[in-house]
């Protein structure tokens, strides 16, 4: 793999919502002085870059998602002394600070938008995609047409998400020299890098029928992250397509576009659609890891290794067993996962094991995406029906406050939480996990550092051995002279034979060496192999 890809293999991403992961003036809502003051707990874990979820100005129709301005803090989170702050503490402690972009749409009550609004030849009038009648049937992500009338400027006006975010038109080149201030704004402020959301949509071809992947969509990301002041970045862009075509374009080391894209075939193990679940393995699991990281390999891409984030519901409820083995279910995905070929990202709350939670009411659900497909639910299904879909599906999933300890308020704020506590956040938490026998945190702050510390997991080269119909994922890490063997067992007890001998394991999540052959269900190893 190209050089330019040295250092951010080994970055280990920590993944924070800042709604939802400490308050510190108890308002009930997550803060940026409180993501500082739990800075040497993530760093302890083995992260090395800090990843936040929007956290500019917005009305929060979409928790962020929806900015009213790129250059300022949102009131709850704090201002922008607290995050020149957050930079240096994480700087100081060598980590980097990636950031959420949204360059797709703004909200409704963004000065470009209100001044849009105003008439048909102002200056940023041409900022978003207006048309006197709706132009297609385009649907919206959250449910319902993507097209919205606007009574001040007696047109419509596209939403791909909801209706309080605008579709920028990326075709006005004064958008594209916005957006490129808005980067430049927070390079100058010591921001290492750049999570890029929905950045496949950018470039529209309203004519034919094209919401994504547009004919400028290159070009477009070139004038963001392909100039001088830029190229140093790490950027991860959202995209919608799980074709290497298309992610050759995206994140070949010549491009100078995005360092990787997030592919996201993988979430759909567990699942039918986002709200349906269905009966799967870590079996589907292994079989997409397995064709990704020889196709990224094969063309020198970088890989982003993920399983959680503000999006999808906890891994281990989907695809594992999230009651009474939810540790080892929860380590042996993460040995599976996080000791392949590629950059590493972790959502707060996945180092101790937390399951999707559970709800009996409607009512105490936020998620925007959710409460729209709701409504479109209980014309088909019973209200009982629907909310179990809701519950398996829904994006507060991993949006609950963070649990701290046992507490009340469970160590994230003394105040009623923006969102309803975990439903089993009395179980798992923190405070709990660091206590027990059987701690997942102690776990990946392990397997973190052991991919630290040998280059193998970083550069190495990855063989799988198990064949496609095993019930285990065994593969080896290879650089130079040094090779090591992963062994990942399934949902059974399962015999596993090796082509080749090891040493006695350096991490295994039960703490033992099946020198037999016999792995008890979710049991996982990683060991040298014997010379």
């Amino acid at each position: 793999m190209n050089d330019k890809y040295k250092d951010f293999r080994r970055m280990v991403v920590y993944q924070i919502y800042p709604r939802s992961f400490k308050d510190t003036n108890g308002d009930g809502i997550g803060d940026l002085r409180g993501i500082i003051s739990k800075l040497d707990y993530i760093k302890d874990l083995g992260a090395n870059a800090v990843w936040l979820c929007p956290c500019f100005k917005s009305p929060n129709e979409d928790n962020g998602y929806d900015v009213s301005d790129y250059t300022d803090i949102m009131d709850e989170f704090g201002t922008m002394d607290d995050m020149d702050e957050l930079i240096r503490e994480l700087h100081s402690r060598d980590m980097k600070l990636i950031l959420d972009l949204v360059p797709n749409h703004t909200s409704t009550q963004h000065k470009w938008f209100q001044e849009s609004r105003k008439s048909k030849d102002n200056p940023y009038s041409d900022y978003y995609y207006w048309f006197d009648e709706a132009p297609n049937d385009w649907k919206s992500a959250f449910g319902g047409g993507a097209w919205q009338f606007d009574d001040v400027r007696g047109q419509y006006y596209l939403h791909t998400f909801a209706v309080g975010q605008a579709d920028l038109n990326w075709d006005n080149p004064a958008v594209v020299k916005e957006m490129q201030n808005v980067v430049d704004f927070w390079v100058d402020k010591g921001c290492d890098g750049f999570r890029v959301d929905v950045i496949d949509s950018i470039s529209k071809d309203i004519e034919n029928d094209c919401n994504e992947l547009g004919p400028r969509l290159h070009e477009y990301i070139r004038a963001l992250f392909g100039r001088e002041k830029t190229s140093h970045l790490f950027t991860v862009g959202e995209g919608h397509t799980n074709e290497i075509e298309d992610i050759v374009l995206h994140c070949a080391p010549d491009r100078d576009e995005l360092s990787t894209i997030f592919i996201f075939d993988h979430m759909e193990c567990g699942r039918a659609d986002k709200f349906t679940p269905k009966e799967d393995g870590l079996g589907t699991l292994r079989d997409y890891l397995v064709n990704w990281q020889r196709k990224t390999s094969a063309n020198g891409l970088l890989y982003s290794l993920f399983i959680e984030n503000h999006d999808q519901p906890q891994f281990v409820s989907r695809i594992g067993n999230d009651r009474e083995l939810r540790y080892e279910a929860a380590t042996d995905i993460a040995a599976m996962v996080y000791m392949l070929k590629g950059t590493s990202f972790i959502y707060q709350g996945q180092e101790i094991g937390m399951p999707a939670a559970h709800y009996d009411s409607i009512e105490v659900f936020d998620d925007v995406e959710s409460l729209g497909h709701y409504k479109d639910m209980i014309c088909k299904f019973s209200l009982e029906e629907a909310l179990e879909k809701v519950n398996f599906g829904s994006r507060d999933n991993p949006r609950h406050p963070m649990a701290w300890d046992s507490s009340e308020g469970h160590g994230f704020s003394d105040a009623e939480p923006w969102l309803l506590h975990h439903s089993r956040a009395d179980e798992v938490n923190v405070e709990n996990d660091l206590a027990s026998d059987k701690s997942v945190y102690r776990f990946y702050q392990k397997l973190l550092a052991l991919r630290a510390a040998n280059d193998a997991f970083a550069d190495g080269d990855v063989e799988v051995i198990s064949k496609p119909d095993d019930e285990y994922f065994v593969y080896t890490r290879t650089l130079g002279d040094e090779k090591w063997a992963v062994i990942c067992n399934f949902e059974k007890e399962t015999e596993i034979g090796l082509p080749f001998r090891c040493e006695e394991p350096v991490l295994a999540n039960l703490g033992r060496d099946a020198a037999d052959g016999k792995y008890l269900p979710y049991e996982c190893a990683i060991a040298k192999v014997s010379k």
